[in-house]
């Protein structure tokens, strides 16, 4: 069923993490589902969206764990808390005068309290920040306080326990996270606790540093508590009504993804598509917890739901079309490279020496490219020609610094034939010119190269042949 929650049920026996629904109804706990719902920052930018956020929230008793962002924008001139703390923390590291950054900052704060009535103060805890922006406790600190207070406050309003991620997401000193001890202590934490706010986006090493997660990774945040719970769902509540076939800004009004598998999520993800963190799939994936994606200025949309398996019957052509501008393609030709065993190998060594990865490698019988971001390259280009030469002693090397990449992905697009004819004509059509074409060996997707200027016209014309209006 595409259109509605039902798709859960239909989750494929996963062993250790089969779907919980299933486990909880034939325990007979219908009543003891848990829901981890994760809310972006423009769901909690003032105190009408807090009365959003707590009326959803208490909508269903099976929403026990709740993961904030920072505040968003209230409008089009607005900024987002984290770049105010971003940029105060700069100020006041570097001496500058960072006062009214950081005046601005309480003052969104204080203005939520003030609406909503709350009891709970602050001034603690912005006294603890001024000293540690001065002290130059470093950015990661600094941007976390955003969700930090966000969930003291949020904690507060709904009269949840507040569990400051600092004590159960981890690092290690590094930064680098370390998933099975994050999964070890939430798990600890949160046994003992009914009903919890706990911040998205930060975490802590053992020493008590602050570490972060990418922009956005509040997502991650909840993944994880959904994942240490034991979900029955993970809901992430957005600006949005879900994922759209196509991004639009470039398409008018493109038609809503009702459903999709983790796999088509993945693709979308990695070639641009935002609404959800790339990285947010892989500790419910595992699991066979579902993530649905929610609109909370309109909570009575279906949104769009991802899991593990749907029916076939429930699976479409299309599922999305996305991309990104600005690649490189570095082009390696070499006379009878196809007899020569280890080519390959030593190609991808010369790239992985100077720690840069790649998104796709096309290749013929005596040429080879290797598609990257172009500022990447650029940065790193004498170096990778040295390399490549030390490696290859190539016949020819050639750069081709103007490419985007498109790519359309569907699970049913492999039981359409004729797709790659439908192409090659609609972007014919629309004068568009194919540098690179690349099916996935899954068949779950098809990347198309072509030049950045192109970029949005070759998205018009494949949404308008293969979803239509």
């Amino acid at each position: 069923m595409r259109g509605g929650i039902a798709v859960i049920g239909e989750v494929e026996d996963t062993g250790a993490g089969e779907n919980r629904l299933q486990i909880n109804r034939r325990k007979g706990m219908e009543d003891r589902q848990i829901k981890v719902a994760k809310f972006g920052g423009s769901s909690l930018a003032d105190a009408e969206q807090f009365r959003k956020v707590k009326s959803i929230i208490e909508s269903d008793p099976a929403r026990r764990y709740v993961v904030p962002s920072a505040p968003g924008k209230r409008g089009g001139d607005d900024e987002k808390v984290t770049d105010l703390l971003y940029r105060c923390y700069r100020e006041a590291s570097s001496g500058g005068e960072y006062r009214p950054t950081f005046a601005a900052i309480r003052r969104r704060y204080q203005e939520i309290i003030d609406e909503l009535g709350l009891s709970v103060t602050l001034d603690a805890e912005f006294a603890k920040m001024e000293q540690a922006f001065l002290g130059q406790a470093g950015e990661a600190y600094a941007a976390s306080r955003g969700e930090y207070l966000n969930g003291i406050l949020l904690a507060d309003f709904l009269g949840y326990a507040f569990v400051d991620a600092a004590e159960v997401i981890r690092f290690d000193k590094d930064g680098i996270f370390e998933e099975e001890r994050t999964n070890f202590f939430l798990k600890k934490k949160l046994e003992t606790v009914e009903r919890a706010v706990i911040p998205g986006f930060y975490g802590a090493d053992d020493a008590g540093n602050i570490h972060t997660f990418s922009r956005g990774g509040s997502d991650v945040s909840g993944a994880l508590v959904a994942r240490a719970v034991h979900a029955d769902l993970y809901e992430n509540w957005t600006d949005v009504s879900g994922f759209l076939l196509a991004d639009p800004a470039i398409i008018d009004h493109p038609r809503k993804i009702d459903a999709m598998t983790f796999g088509e999520l993945r693709e979308l993800a990695y070639r641009g598509a935002t609404v959800l963190h790339e990285e947010a799939v892989y500790p419910v994936r595992r699991e066979g917890i579902s993530i649905h994606i929610r609109d909370t200025n309109h909570p009575e949309a279906s949104g769009t739901l991802i899991c593990r398996k749907l029916r076939e019957e429930d699976e479409v052509p299309i599922t999305g079309i996305a991309g990104r501008k600005h690649f490189a393609a570095v082009s390696i030709a070499k006379n009878c490279m196809n007899s020569q065993p280890g080519f390959v190998k030593k190609l991808l060594e010369a790239f992985e020496e100077n720690a840069i990865s790649f998104e796709h490698i096309p290749s013929g019988i005596d040429t080879v490219s290797v598609i990257l971001p172009k500022e990447e390259y650029e940065e790193k280009e004498d170096a990778i020609t040295e390399s490549l030469r030390r490696h290859l002693a190539p016949d020819k090397i050639e750069v081709d610094r103007d490419l985007a990449l498109v790519t359309v992905v569907g699970k049913g697009m492999r039981s359409v034939s004729g797709i790659a004819a439908t192409f090659f004509t609609c972007l014919g059509v629309a004068n568009v010119n194919i540098k690179m074409i690349d099916m996935g060996s899954n068949e779950v997707n098809c990347t198309i190269g072509v030049k950045n200027e192109d970029f949005e016209r070759a998205i018009r014309a494949l949404y308008g042949a293969l979803v239509g209006r």
